[in-house]
């Protein structure tokens, strides 16, 4: 009797011993990691938010349970998700639902949309967004007197699509309290034809305008935020870097458990010393909400005539572009910002603002002593091939933004000539120099949709289909290369990589599956593959419906 219950005891616990804890999700399928060690992978389980095993079918099956869902993702890819590293991204929420003017392609079509949505809008209303593009009818930048006879009863404030500047309507000045007599803004410009304001103000001027429209209730932003997660969720992003703001209601989102996408959350640095008061008492957040960036300008946009070159513009012998924050302002800004721990992402776009940034950069490295910086450059599209081998040894992340290469490869040349576009928008340079380099999407100004990203890098086929070989073809990079700069790299440029960016296990369980395998089709199929899920968390947070 002894030896029968002894040998119960022991198969009983045998038996115990031999179960395999289960997962919640299984993927079957080919996997791209992300991680060199083990670049691809032929399943993935997951349990809660995390990943359990990533491995051969042989490795990962035993975490099947009878509870288990098995994905079965044969002839598809599975990514980990997809990382923008720089958004405004409530504000890209607000454009969804704004007047839509970025394809109207002549100025009665841009006329007669305004026209369109002004009509619904109660009296008073403000029209805002627009994100319109004058390069669709040849360049000519509209005026008021465009739209001043279809928008009597609202204030009409619309972007050029890069958002260095826009239009207001009669309504809108008289709203801001702005004549003709209206004085020049250091790091803009008021254009006037004939002495008389036309209603196009760039960069700091845009100020103006700006400080008359009323802000948004809480309703509306957090409607905007749900909008935004839902758009690039379709678009497998699970991660976002915010650029602009709305700090309440990311933190309402977080609160109410309302997050499908996580923020990495920054604001201006002329607001810094709020942000660190604001680390100081409640921490730096979690993994669906991080503070820890500022945001400043060095100058404008090639679309817009106001980046800072050395030479001046081809198309405009006399214009070189301008810095929207003094050199010296600029450096005192960066340093104090720096000394407090802060982590900098700095827009810069000529050359002679990109030059004076990696200089800024350098000193205070030197200044303020050694430590973990990451110091970021935004959207480094025209660069000085002295600059190019400058980044890695500084340890200066380039953030950029591929999208923008196919738009501005439309009309690039003819602002800048063929020569300073050999440098542009630079992604094989400087990935051969051994810089990091994050993509990212700049939405509102551009879609937030990494697979056009990837084909904008990959094939570099401008948005006029008039480079079908790629323009500056020799920048052109690998899809494997693309896929790491939107998931690794853009963890590592918020210091995440150790939770995220990566198929790993441990790290959290943020995924993508694609409808085909985009490292082995024809690249130009690419920014035409959909994305059937998105998971966040492990919680598919979009999918096709079949």
């Amino acid at each position: 009797m002894k030896a029968l219950c002894g040998f119960l005891v022991l198969t009983f616990l045998l038996v115990n011993c031999s179960q395999h804890p289960s997962a919640d999700t299984v993927i079957h399928g080919k996997i791209w990691t992300g991680n060199p060690q083990e670049p691809y992978a032929e399943a993935m389980a997951v349990a809660g938010d995390s990943i359990v095993a990533v491995g051969t079918l042989s490795q990962v099956d035993p975490w099947i349970g009878k509870n288990t869902e098995v994905i079965d993702a044969t002839g598809q890819l599975v990514t980990p998700g997809f990382i923008d590293t720089h958004t405004h991204f409530v504000d890209g929420g607000f454009r969804l639902s704004s007047v839509q003017l970025r394809d109207a392609k002549t100025p009665q079509e841009f006329i007669q949309r305004i026209k369109a949505y002004a009509a619904k809008l109660p009296a008073g209303t403000w029209v805002m967004g627009g994100d319109w593009d004058n390069q669709n009818w040849g360049g000519a930048l509209p005026e008021r007197s465009w739209i001043d006879s279809v928008s009597q009863n609202n204030p009409v404030w619309i972007n050029r699509l890069d958002g260095h500047m826009s239009l207001a309507n009669s309504a809108a000045l008289k709203a801001a309290g702005i004549d003709d007599k209206v004085k020049d803004i250091p790091g803009g410009a008021i254009v006037r034809n004939k002495g008389k304001v036309t209603g196009i103000f760039k960069d700091n001027a845009m100020g103006l305008i700006d400080k008359a429209v009323p802000p948004y209730a809480e309703a509306q932003e957090d409607q905007a935020l749900d909008t935004a997660m839902r758009y690039v969720a379709s678009k497998g992003v699970t991660s976002v870097h915010n650029m602009s703001g709305y700090w309440s209601a990311l933190e309402r989102g977080r609160n109410q458990n309302r997050l499908i996408t996580r923020i990495y959350a920054g604001t201006s640095i002329n607001n810094w010393r709020d942000l660190v008061n604001k680390i100081n008492k409640d921490g730096q957040g979690d993994a669906w909400l991080r503070f820890g960036n500022v945001k400043q300008f060095v100058d404008g946009s090639l679309g817009s005539h106001t980046a800072a070159f050395f030479k001046p513009f081809a198309d405009a012998p006399k214009d070189s572009g301008f810095f929207l924050t003094p050199p010296d302002e600029l450096y005192r800004g960066i340093k104090s910002a720096d000394s407090a721990g802060l982590h900098l992402m700095v827009h810069a776009i000529g050359d002679k603002g990109i030059k004076t940034l990696l200089d800024i950069y350098e000193r205070i490295q030197k200044e303020n002593g050694p430590r973990d910086r990451r110091f970021r450059i935004e959207h480094v599209q025209h660069l000085h091939p002295n600059d190019v081998p400058r980044f890695k040894p500084l340890g200066i992340i380039a953030s950029m933004q591929p999208y923008h290469a196919i738009d501005d490869g439309r009309f690039a040349e003819k602002y800048l000539g063929y020569e300073r576009c050999k440098t542009t928008y630079a992604f094989k340079s400087l990935l051969d120099a051994g810089a990091t380099v994050a993509f990212g999407s700049d939405w509102f100004v551009a879609p937030p949709t990494p697979l056009e990203g990837i084909y904008a890098a990959v094939t570099r086929r401008t948005l006029d289909d008039k480079n079908p070989d790629g323009w500056v073809p020799e920048q052109k990079i690998s899809v494997d290369e693309a896929l790491r700069a939107y998931t690794v790299n853009g963890a590592y440029a918020s210091f995440e990589e150790k939770i995220k960016g990566s198929l790993e296990k441990g790290k959290k369980a943020d995924y993508v599956i694609l409808e085909k395998d985009i490292t082995t089709i024809n690249p130009v199929e690419i920014r035409d593959v959909k994305v059937m899920r998105t998971v966040v968390g492990g919680k598919t947070v979009y999918t096709v419906v079949k």
